[in-house]
């Protein structure tokens, strides 16, 4: 057993994942009620840098299926069934590893060290400046040139009484990206019986560092075609406003009477086109948005989305301050994915529970240091049904 897998066992161990027995020396692991009801399997999915990659699908009770890779964490596939119970895939993505490698604009991946934009590639911490890899303009985006999107993670599969279970953990070194310190992650995927796709994140770190772990799944729950039909709610009276460069200003604006305001369920393309929304590139969501939470670190709905299409309905919980709507702005035509769709310009949204972008360079939002002896943890949630 390498250092890695070691400090996944221990880790998995001391937040209360310990739950491997009968399941990492086989290829399978089925559920309590047994592999017709629930299971969890695998089968290669090809190589990157020479390191093999597997597809881990895992299935509940209820027949939704979730397949995730070892590349990247990524949600390749979530079929979930519709209002007359045919399963819908309502992610997109690609069928072959290939084009992840090659072309993928995150597509349903586990992006970190920090989700979201670092302003100027710069942060200081403990009065130390560190300088990150910068690769959206001059600004640092989803962890930078090679960010946990593009790395080979070490799985275990999980037995769960609720349902199938994947373990992911790597090691980010010390310096990888510009970030001080090795960071140790765990992520843990939860397919349960009650059509949650459960991601939890936990990792620790031997010098101070900055930590914002989130999911960067495109979901259409039409199974294709325009999103801008979908019903939106969003549980936020503020939005964080950002400069040309997307860039958090440090203010925290009121939603009233502008288009960030979800409070009232509203489709998305009824007024996504307003001139208050207009980016660097045109006008569009991608934003964040400020969570009404009771209590800070309290599971709460951040968003609910419907189609009118399938009557398939997500909700989206988390532990986590902030959610970053973002509604395909940069899809154009030119991705082929998954059964040949070309995602066309808003075929595809994201939820991405997090915290707010740049908040290394703005210390009056919530922390994103990490210490060492402390323990990162944050949990999201996208909880299916349909009617």
């Amino acid at each position: 057993m390498n250092t890695n897998n070691k400090f996944a066992f221990a880790l998995a161990a001391s937040v209360g994942l310990a739950l491997l027995a009968g399941c990492a020396s086989n290829k399978s692991c089925c559920g309590s009620s047994g592999c017709a009801a629930d299971s969890i399997t695998s089968a290669p999915f090809g190589t990157v840098d020479g390191k093999s990659v597997e597809l881990y699908t895992l299935k509940n009770k209820k027949g939704s299926v979730a397949k995730i890779m070892t590349y990247g964490g990524i949600v390749q596939s979530l079929q979930v069934p519709d209002k007359d119970g045919k399963l819908v895939d309502v992610t997109l993505g690609y069928d072959k590893l290939d084009s992840y490698v090659s072309n993928s604009p995150y597509f349903g991946a586990l992006v970190g060290r920090y989700g979201n934009r670092i302003g100027a590639g710069k942060f200081t911490l403990n009065g130390n400046t560190y300088t990150l890899a910068t690769n959206n303009g001059v600004n640092h985006l989803h962890g930078g040139l090679k960010g946990f999107d593009k790395r080979v993670w070490s799985a275990t599969p999980l037995k769960r009484e609720n349902g199938p279970a994947l373990q992911l953990s790597n090691r980010s070194v010390d310096g990888e990206e510009g970030y001080p310190g090795n960071l140790d992650v765990v992520a843990v995927y939860s397919l349960t019986d009650n059509n949650e796709l459960k991601v939890s994140y936990t990792a620790k770190t031997d010098k101070a560092t900055v930590v914002n772990l989130t999911h960067h799944s495109y979901f259409n729950l039409s199974g294709g075609g325009t999103i801008l039909d979908h019903y939106v709610y969003i549980n936020a009276d503020k939005t964080t406003p950002v400069d040309s460069g997307l860039i958090t200003t440090g203010e925290m604006k009121p939603v009233d009477g502008t288009p960030f305001d979800f409070r009232k369920t509203t489709t998305i393309g009824e007024r996504i086109d307003n001139p208050d929304t207009v980016l660097q590139y045109g006008p569009g969501y991608d934003h964040n948005w400020v969570i009404n939470q009771k209590k800070p670190g309290e599971i709460t709905l951040q968003a609910r989305v419907t189609s009118p299409k399938t009557g398939i309905a997500m909700e989206v919980l988390s532990d986590e301050p902030c959610l970053q709507f973002y509604a395909g702005n940069f899809l154009d035509g030119t991705i082929t994915g998954k059964g040949g769709q070309v995602y066309q310009r808003r075929n595809g949204f994201c939820m991405e529970p997090q915290h707010a972008p740049d908040s290394p360079n703005k210390p009056n939002w919530p922390s994103v240091v990490l210490k060492p002896g402390q323990r990162f943890h944050n949990t999201i949630i996208y909880k299916f049904s349909a009617k």
